[in-house]
């Protein structure tokens, strides 16, 4: 079981947080349904911290465009909306999570995706002094996602039917892993509806409050 973690100290300004335990890091998830705006988020984070940001979906394209092993057999699976296999998932992140870990820390976006990835994943973080201090959840309507999901298709095949599938991925999928991280104060949800700008202070402005709820 992933076990309760509070953040240590907040700095001032667009610092690092350090972590007594691991040193000068700041480990950040995002989680949140497809169109939520985890990527705009995360890269507001990753610059605002001075640290990676980490985008399993990113990897992926990147994987599927360069024609690799990994995006070959993700290919099948991200057409049709679906969730690509945890196995290859957890493969491609290891090495640059780890990395990062080392050099600062990270924001990670679309990962995990469901409870077995982040049980499974969990060991090997913190053997890698890689686990996740803070949870955040990007809550948006779906009649919204619908919206903006179809104002920014990537290619012919993000049909309506693909969004609404992969939208209910999320549901079945996801959404149960709020339910797993439930209770742990270093988790907290924020109107992913609002313009991008009042997101990345509301965040900005939970961080802060839940460092300084640290002794």
């Amino acid at each position: 079981m992933h076990e309760p973690r509070a953040p240590c100290a907040y700095p001032p300004g667009p610092a690092r947080w350090p972590d007594r335990c691991t040193g000068d890091q700041m480990r950040l998830l995002l989680i949140g349904a497809p169109g939520a705006g985890k990527g705009t988020q995360a890269e507001r984070l990753a610059k605002h911290f001075g640290i990676a940001h980490i985008s399993s979906g990113d990897l992926l394209r990147q994987h599927v465009r360069d024609r690799t092993s990994l995006g070959r057999t993700a290919k099948s699976y991200v057409d049709k909306g679906d969730l690509v296999p945890d196995g290859v998932v957890m493969d491609m992140l290891r090495k640059p999570v780890a990395a990062a870990a080392k050099v600062g820390g990270y924001v990670l976006d679309g990962f995990p995706r469901t409870v077995e990835q982040a049980a499974a994943s969990f060991p090997t973080a913190r053997a890698l002094g890689a686990e996740v201090q803070a949870a955040i959840h990007l809550d948006v309507a779906r009649e919204e996602l619908v919206r903006r999901l179809l104002s920014r298709r990537r290619g012919p095949d993000d049909t309506e039917a693909v969004i609404e599938n992969r939208l209910q991925v999320y549901q079945d999928k996801t959404v149960p892993l709020l339910e797993y991280y439930a209770g742990r104060e270093w988790m907290f949800t924020v109107d992913g509806a609002q313009p991008p700008d009042a997101v990345h202070a509301d965040i900005l402005a939970r961080l802060k409050k839940l460092a300084e709820l640290v002794p």
